[in-house]
């Protein structure tokens, strides 16, 4: 097989196939990225993203992410046939950001931003996405996969390494790649959900309005991405047949009109689909050297944007260090452990909320503080480490968060006013600043920077391309400058390290960050470090 072609290829370009392309070009993998339709995606489509979620484009340095998303806007309730509303209610209660979550609640950003942003940042690798391209087969062998591919009615084989299908649920790499489908789709709860412009008189565009019952209404929700103008709409009506409505624009205004009593000004229909609760997940993630993430994997509504850029974070930086020879192929199988539960969780968590939506008829029952997915863990996966942990606890992959309580298989805090004064610098960081996808990052919590020594000559061993350090001393260490083999010798200021972390002022404590922000270890010294990176790495 020819090799000089990029190893991965990429099938897809909806969200998680561009963080699966972003995150290995940041890893310096190569990659060809592929999809079907002749034009980029339009539509705001499932415009949730949640802090996790936020917190892993950050990771990327993709900060317009979290920039131009907005914020949840309260949903008005109005009395039938007025234009009176009735209850103002939040899905999500308004949290402050604090040290350890700067990301603290869901934004909203349209996918088809989303998409021109991660575009933006493929494109400063040289890499765009190649349009109107069709997978049509795949084979692989001990070495590679051949892959046949379709543009313009024009046959193309190409050799590569991997697939990553990215390719929504009706995508062909899942049926290649022989994965099963186990779920349903759900007949009870069908919509028609789409872009639109418009001119409603009294209703303003700083709230989400509400007309009708969940079960049969019309919901606005105001969105500056697609015009001063512009709304986002959902109609839902099982007495209506759907399939109808999203092929007839005069039935949409006519919907919209019937639920809406106030005069309205059409502008235009921008894009329009049919939803359906699609509850389904495959029954694994990977087969040889096919993989799936997003909607190809677990076509379910409410996180599926946001499962999806996960999983392919998940996945990236663990092909990228078998791709450089760096890691055991086995450490891809770790995809599918660490991500087929927090999957089914999901589910089972968005098909109940779901199903008490339908209960109550109530468009806005308050969202869980699960689904902010700071609570997401892979506590039980064979590869983290935890020295400290009291083991034989029940899995429970899709937690809530507890502050109280940090185990390997975490989420890693952030913690802001860290003064790094290593190699006479004089800069002031955040732990997410340091944390990227293409290293781990080693802290080192020492009570001084000579308690740290034997742990930062054990780290000499390891490639610094992969593996960087960070020396973390309590805020009464009084260190103005300081040669350092580590790569941050960082000055805990306030002393919000040493507390999301839950170390004490004089403990030694390490903490091993993997490039997808998990905390992949936490142990008592060196030798717990080297028996960490001996799972990851070949020859550790």
């Amino acid at each position: 097989m020819n090799f000089t072609r990029p190893p991965v290829l990429v099938v897809g370009a909806g969200p998680a196939g561009l963080v699966a392309a972003l995150t290995l070009l940041q890893n310096g993998i190569p990659v060809r990225i592929i999809d079907k339709d002749p034009n980029p995606r339009i539509g705001q489509r499932g415009p949730g993203i949640w802090s996790r979620s936020l917190e892993l484009f950050n990771f990327l340095n993709v900060p317009e992410v979290n920039d131009q998303g907005k914020s949840l806007s309260s949903i008005r309730s109005y009395k039938n046939g007025t234009m009176e509303y009735v209850t103002e209610s939040l899905m999500v209660q308004r949290i402050e950001p604090t040290p350890a979550i700067p990301f603290p609640i869901a934004k909203l950003l349209g996918q088809q931003l989303l998409d021109v942003i991660l575009r933006r940042h493929l494109e400063k690798f040289s890499c765009s996405v190649e349009m109107g391209t069709e997978l049509l087969s795949v084979e692989q062998s001990d070495e590679g996969v051949t892959a046949v591919l379709a543009k313009n009615g024009i046959q193309e084989t190409f050799d590569t390494k991997w697939v990553i299908g990215a390719d929504g649920a009706k995508g062909v790499t899942r049926k290649q790649l022989g994965l099963t489908f186990l779920g349903e789709t759900r007949d009870d709860i069908r919509m028609v959900m789409g872009d639109i412009c418009l001119k409603a008189a009294g209703l303003d565009r700083v709230h989400w309005h509400r007309f009708g019952s969940f079960k049969r209404g019309v919901s606005l929700r105001p969105a500056d991405e697609i015009g001063e103008d512009g709304w986002q709409f959902i109609i839902s009506n099982n007495d209506l047949d759907l399939t109808k409505v999203a092929e007839n624009e005069e039935m949409i205004l006519d919907t919209i009109r019937s639920f809406v009593p106030t005069e309205i000004t059409f502008n235009k229909l921008v894009w329009v689909s049919e939803w359906r609760a699609n509850i389904r997940m495959v029954n694994k993630l990977s087969e040889g050297r096919g993989f799936v993430v997003g909607d190809a994997a677990h076509p379910t509504g409410g996180q599926g944007l946001n499962s999806g850029v996960q999983d392919a974070f998940n996945l990236g930086w663990k092909l990228a260090l078998v791709e450089k020879g760096l890691a055991d192929k086995s450490l891809l199988e770790t995809y599918n452990a660490e991500r087929l539960p927090v999957i089914s969780e999901m589910i089972g968590m968005t098909t109940t909320i779901l199903n008490q939506t339908l209960e109550t008829n109530n468009f806005s029952v308050p969202r869980t503080p699960i689904l902010s997915m700071l609570g997401i863990n892979c506590r039980f996966s064979n590869i983290v480490l935890d020295e400290f942990a009291i083991p034989g606890k029940p899995i429970n992959a899709y937690g809530v968060l507890d502050e109280g309580n940090l185990e390997a298989g975490d989420r890693a805090p952030d913690a802001p006013n860290m003064l790094d004064v290593g190699s006479g610098k004089s800069d002031v960081k955040t732990l997410f600043g340091l944390y990227r996808p293409w290293y781990h990052t080693v802290l080192v919590f020492a009570p001084s920077h000579g308690d740290a020594t034997p742990i930062l000559g054990a780290l000499e061993a390891y490639d610094t391309s992969v593996v960087r350090s960070a020396v973390v001393l309590p805020s009464s260490a009084s260190v103005t400058s300081v040669t350092s083999p580590a790569d941050f010798v960082l000055v805990d200021q306030e002393s919000h390290a040493y507390s999301a972390y839950l170390v004490e002022a004089g403990q030694m404590k390490v903490f091993v960050i993997r490039p997808d922000g998990v905390v992949g270890a936490i142990v008592h010294g060196a030798e717990g470090v080297m028996k960490y990176f001996s799972k990851i790495f070949l020859d550790a």
